[in-house]
């Protein structure tokens, strides 16, 4: 059995190393390394393949997220609510453009933000939602888009994990994940299993509202849509081309990464079958909606941080995706939180654990993790 990699780059590559190798010279010669063609062309393909009228790319993923918040004009004081179990990139850009972060609890099968939790947290003061896609899984973009309605808010869909993903509403149409809210941010970063990544950081930001993605652009380059005219506030946050290059290689078989972690999750979910101290991960609505970013397993009734450590001296990476409630960090612990408001959130920090999961896992590694796994829970 070939060594077991959490994410297996190097495997990927070489289903497509002549292309990424001819694109990445072509930019070196061209000497075009900053908004050069490959750039605008990745822009183009993502915006088709999406469906989206305005892709804007940028440096990262927590840049993206910032930006769509900055363009929406959002202001000190003004309250953004998102969900407590996620990645604290999500909280960090609400704390740093001095709006106020609101976390509200999760969904317990789907680990997305909580419907009804959302509907109890809004304020006069609210102007927008942050629902993560968490895990490549949508969240309920249906009931969050309602709510946002009734109350005039802003929706800003964290899509890092979900690129690929498809959303089916109640009347069953079928839309790209990141292209429902009013904005959304990706990451292109190359581990943690990302679906779509580069081999450095790189990020975009998805909308379909033509003024705010002028505003975005102006955004990301210095406040400037003629040179040294500065209009808006703005940063340097640009997608070099050799990342847009890679991504231009990788974008075609998006779809085809997608669905090959969608065959390796269905191989863990049979192995798993029956085991009452293991719960794999939960499919809302149909097959499509998840991308398996990650395949997240809770553990119940059994040890997890034990589980970990035998893992790790069986050869078997693995991550805990997240170890502590975004509400009791220390950068953002505040005294209006009550830790009875976070049950599912307290829980899952407790259970969950993570798998290799990318598109180069065999039969072979699968049946390995996952009969260790279930020999160890069982005692």
């Amino acid at each position: 059995m070939k060594k077991i990699q959490m994410v297996d780059l190097k495997g990927q590559y070489e289903e497509i190393k002549e292309l990424v190798n001819t694109s990445v010279i072509d930019v070196i010669q061209s000497t075009a390394f900053i908004n050069g063609p490959e750039v605008h062309s990745f822009q183009k393909h993502l915006e088709n393949y999406l469906s989206v009228k305005h892709v804007i790319p940028c440096a990262n993923g927590t840049d993206a997220l910032q930006i769509a918040m900055m363009g929406l004009g959002l202001k000190p004081g003004d309250e953004v609510i998102t969900a407590d179990f996620t990645f604290a990139a999500t909280v960090e850009v609400i704390a740093l453009l001095q709006l106020t972060p609101v976390l509200v609890d999760v969904e317990p099968d789907t680990f997305n933000i909580d419907v009804a939790a959302i509907k109890k947290a809004i304020t006069p003061k609210t102007k927008a939602i942050v629902p993560v896609h968490l895990f490549g899984q949508c969240a309920n973009m249906d009931a969050i888009m309602e709510i946002a309605e009734a109350h005039n808010l802003f929706v800003i869909e964290d899509n890092a994990q979900a690129i690929g993903a498809t959303y089916t509403s109640t009347d069953g149409t079928k839309t790209k994940a990141g292209t429902i809210g009013h904005v959304a941010s990706t990451s292109f970063f190359p581990s943690k299993s990302k679906n779509l990544g580069c081999y450095g950081d790189g990020g975009a930001i998805f909308t379909n509202d033509d003024d705010l993605a002028h505003t975005i652009r102006g955004v990301v380059n210095h406040g400037m849509y003629q040179r040294y005219h500065h209009d808006v506030v703005g940063v340097n946050s640009r997608l070099d081309s050799i990342q847009a290059a890679v991504l231009n290689a990788k974008l075609p078989h998006l779809d085809n990464y997608c669905n090959k972690r969608r065959e390796a999750a269905n191989k863990y979910d049979e192995a798993f079958k029956g085991q009452e101290h293991i719960i794999v991960p939960f499919r809302d609505g149909s097959d499509d909606n998840h991308v398996f970013h990650q395949y997240t397993l809770r553990i119940v009734g059994a040890d997890r941080d034990a589980l970990a450590q035998h893992l790790n001296d069986k050869g078997i990476p693995h991550g805990v995706y997240y170890p502590i409630p975004l509400h009791n960090q220390k950068a953002y612990q505040d005294s209006r939180y009550n830790e009875a408001d976070f049950p599912v959130t307290n829980q899952l920090v407790k259970q969950v654990i993570s798998l290799p999961m990318h598109t180069e896992l065999d039969d072979e590694q699968i049946e390995y993790i996952a009969t260790t796994i279930i020999k160890f829970v069982n005692g």
